[in-house]
């Protein structure tokens, strides 16, 4: 059984990727942000990438002055970023994976490869008050090095689960790895590729805390609105602990 209340936090940058086809001021991302928060998120998630391609600078200004609930900002793990959320003071970053060819964040943080910048980079925020989290793959490596350099919590990248669900390996390896983070003392967060249809497996893993989905309810409320994209993944989400 998943934790009484998994937290439920919305990305929004694909809502700016709307607004970035026409370089416009609709649709404005933190107004999107609001309309969750109204809708009952638990929290608002941002992406600053380094090539400002969806989330711009001002989003993340006004979203650290409006958000009400709290704000996780994903960023990469640059002396530029760094010095953005020491300044902005999110509740949380998150450390993800940049690659400029790719369309969305595909695979997970390589907490191998520069052990001492991600230590250097958490005991930067953590000397400001902000919590830290890491974006990686579901295995027991990355997991082990995310404890070692002093992350807050990890969040488990659901891709390959998402792209096929109903492969038992896939859950497992997510299962496990959130068993091995928590038994660590690390909080627990997943995301990536979730959407109403593939979220209950997920959810139900009772070491997850926090959910992190973006994309299908952003397409969804084209359709029919943010708030009721909101409550139907909250739904489904509370139909895999029944």
């Amino acid at each position: 059984m998943p934790a009484t209340h998994q937290r439920l936090y919305i990305n929004i940058d694909h809502v700016a990727t709307l607004r970035q086809a026409r370089r416009a001021d609709e649709p404005d991302p933190v107004a999107a942000a609001q309309e969750c928060e109204r809708a009952g998120a638990d929290g608002i998630t941002a992406h600053l990438r380094e090539d400002r391609r969806h989330i711009q600078d001002d989003d993340v200004r006004r979203l650290a002055a409006t958000v009400r609930t709290v704000l996780n900002l994903e960023m990469a793990l640059t002396e530029e970023m760094l010095g953005i959320a020491v300044s902005l003071q999110p509740y949380q970053v998150t450390f993800v994976p940049e690659r400029r060819e790719e369309i969305t964040t595909e695979g997970g943080l390589d907490v191998a490869r520069d052990p001492r910048a991600l230590r250097d980079g958490i005991e930067r925020l953590k000397r400001a008050g902000i919590r830290s989290s890491l974006f990686i793959a579901p295995d027991t490596d990355a997991v082990a090095r995310s404890r070692e350099v002093g992350a807050d919590a990890v969040e488990l990248h659901t891709g390959r689960y998402a792209h096929a669900p109903h492969e038992a390996r896939t859950i497992d390896a997510l299962r496990n790895a959130a068993r091995q983070a928590a038994t660590a003392g690390l909080a627990v967060h997943a995301g990536h590729g979730l959407t109403v249809r593939n979220v209950g497996p997920v959810a139900a893993v009772p070491e997850i805390e926090e959910l992190n989905i973006g994309h299908s309810i952003v397409s969804r409320a084209v359709f029919v609105g943010l708030e009721k994209a909101v409550h139907e993944m909250r739904e489904a989400m509370r139909a895999a602990g029944r």
